[in-house]
């Protein structure tokens, strides 16, 4: 079974990204952030995990207003620098992984934890300022990333009791993982700032050593801090380190700080923890009871003939071709569509059974390959297909006869004010 190796704490300001891009390795004012980060490197590559499991927050990149969560877990299969105003960084993109992914939302699920998922996202300086610093990459990521992106930017905002608990859900799952590989766990953010108002610039260095202290020694004692009095003591944006108790929560109670730098340069207090486990905790659950909890809810679909749930993995596996009908909705991609469809299979990289599934219509392939049922429901208004149509084929029977299996023989679809997109329905009062 897969195994925690330890945890790393870690800030996450841009002021990190910014001194490595910029070479700033040999100036005395930068210098003892590289430093500061020399025992985490040597301790990542003597451990050589398999995964990393990073913890961290977006700062209204990828996740904005119009749609935030309070936890949201990366399962996609590779994640890329999010440009954040001046282009993205220099830096390659990391492999995820998938199946391990999947696996924990499971687990979250089932411990009552109602996270999000994402793919197909950049990530910002909260994940890669200080990741292109505690692991090589000029030739490759050594290891896989699982970013899990925390919504604290806004209130109400996830506490520092949920956190730890769900750090420990985390834990529960990652130790019942039925494959030999090793993981560590990032937590980020921090450690006291603020960065706007007229407290800008607040910072406590008494607080911040007393925190990760408390950290290793006494988190159950932070539990039950609000966020104003964490603002109080660390500055409102300070708060972040609520991602470190996600990370204390998925080691073991007994542990030992092995290394430990700070440094306040600026505007953000620079700190960084190696937090390595000190006992040999076993799950209260064994790995068949845990595995047979957190498939429960589905257990026993597979015996549904013609049946086939939308799950993680048949969308990271059919996401290229999802996200292509998906863009259905915008006018530009769907007006390109209809006028040149094999440049707009080639601009979106579809591979040659993806583009002959939409070629041909085939609505049951498109099912059988993982495209979910509502991108077939935007395809067909786009090319004036009805719902029923649709049905109708994923039967495998002929229009007239599937509706005899309806109550009443009306036809429709989600087509709006697009012209000729409902010429189907003769408006003949439904029977």
């Amino acid at each position: 079974m897969a195994r925690i190796v330890g945890g790393i704490a870690t800030s996450h300001t841009p002021t990190i990204s910014f001194a490595q891009d910029a070479g700033k390795q040999n100036d005395p004012v930068w210098a003892p952030i590289f430093k500061g980060y020399e025992p985490v490197q040597e301790w990542l590559a003597e451990t050589k995990p398999d995964v990393l499991f990073y913890i961290y927050n977006d700062h209204m990149t990828s996740f904005f207003i119009d749609h935030y969560s309070h936890f949201t877990l990366g399962v996609g299969d590779e994640y890329y620098s999010a440009d954040e105003g001046g282009g993205p960084r220099a830096i390659p993109p990391i492999k995820g992984d998938p199946a391990l992914a999947e696996h924990i939302a499971k687990g979250l699920v089932a411990d009552e934890f109602d996270i999000s998922t994402f793919q197909n996202k950049g990530l910002d300086h909260g994940c890669f300022s200080p990741l292109g610093l505690l692991l090589p990459h000029e030739n490759g990521w050594p290891l896989k990333l699982i970013p899990f992106q925390v919504g604290v930017l806004q209130f109400p905002a996830p506490t520092m009791r949920r956190c730890y608990k769900l750090g420990q859900a985390i834990r529960r799952a990652i130790q019942h993982y039925p494959e030999d590989i090793k993981v560590a766990i990032a937590g980020t953010g921090g450690l006291s700032h603020q960065v706007h108002g007229e407290r800008c610039g607040f910072n406590n260095t008494p607080w911040d050593m007393e925190f990760m202290e408390r950290l290793e020694k006494d988190p159950e004692g932070l539990l039950d801090m609000t966020h104003a009095e964490l603002a109080e003591l660390g500055g409102l944006e300070g708060a972040e380190i609520v991602m470190w108790m996600i990370m204390r929560g998925a080691l073991s109670k007994k542990v030992e700080t092995t290394h430990k730098a700070y440094y306040l340069p600026s505007m953000c207090a620079i700190a960084n923890m190696v937090i390595e486990e000190r006992s040999e905790e076993k799950p209260e659950e064994t790995d068949a009871a845990y595995l047979k909890r957190i498939n429960h809810q589905v257990a026993g679909v597979e015996k549904l003939d013609g049946t086939y749930p939308f799950t993680i993995g048949r969308g990271v596996k059919a996401f290229r071709l999802n996200n292509y009908l998906h863009s259905l909705v915008e006018p530009a991609h769907r007006k390109l569509f209809l006028e040149d469809p094999e440049k707009s299979f080639a601009d979106a990289g579809l591979t040659d059974e993806e583009k002959k599934l939409v070629r041909e219509r085939d609505w049951r392939g498109l099912i059988h390959y993982g495209v979910i049922f509502f991108m077939l429901e935007k395809l067909g208004a786009v090319v004036g297909t009805s719902n029923l149509h649709i049905y109708a084929a994923m039967r495998g029977e002929t229009l007239e006869d599937f509706q005899k299996t309806r109550n009443a023989q009306i036809m429709y679809s989600v087509a709006g004010t697009d012209k000729g997109k409902t010429d189907w329905d003769n408006k003949e009062p439904a029977k």
